[in-house]
């Protein structure tokens, strides 16, 4: 059988095939932030995170998320589970940076998340002051 075939056969439809990419996604970005959670430094756990939401995560979501959205498909009634997961990892993340003191303790997990979602807008906006310099190193508006 050809590899189309088996592509087709796992996912008859182009919807079936972005929801199963956008669930893999959002897995990896869980199992990230748990390996985040296990660390030694639990403030630095949290902005390393946000940062990947960011600078590695965020416009591959947005554009998975518009693209499902575009054929009338909502990914959050859709796949309710992962948004469940990805706030379930996020507030381990925030509580563990707040017992450390490093984040205040009045912020909340909706809070970080719409810090996340205007990062991910100034990213758009402004691709050229967010992306990666040379060597790795972040650009001024996605440092913490």
């Amino acid at each position: 059988m050809s590899v189309l075939g088996t592509v087709y056969r796992h996912f008859p439809t182009k919807e079936d095939l972005f929801r199963a990419v956008v669930q893999d996604r959002i897995q990896r970005i869980v199992s990230d932030g748990r390996a985040l959670v296990a660390g030694d430094d639990p403030g630095q756990a949290l902005f390393t995170f946000l940062r990947s939401m960011v600078l590695e995560w965020g416009r591959p979501i947005v554009e998975l998320t518009d693209a499902l959205a575009g054929l009338g498909i909502d990914v959050a009634t859709a796949m309710p589970e992962a948004e469940g997961e990805f706030l379930g990892v996020l507030g381990e993340l925030l509580r563990a940076a707040q017992k450390a003191g490093t984040v205040r303790p009045d912020v909340d997990v909706p809070d970080v998340k719409a810090i996340v979602v205007g990062s991910q807008a100034m990213q758009a906006y402004r691709p050229d002051a967010a992306e990666r310099l040379p060597r790795g190193r972040p650009r001024r508006l996605a440092t913490s």
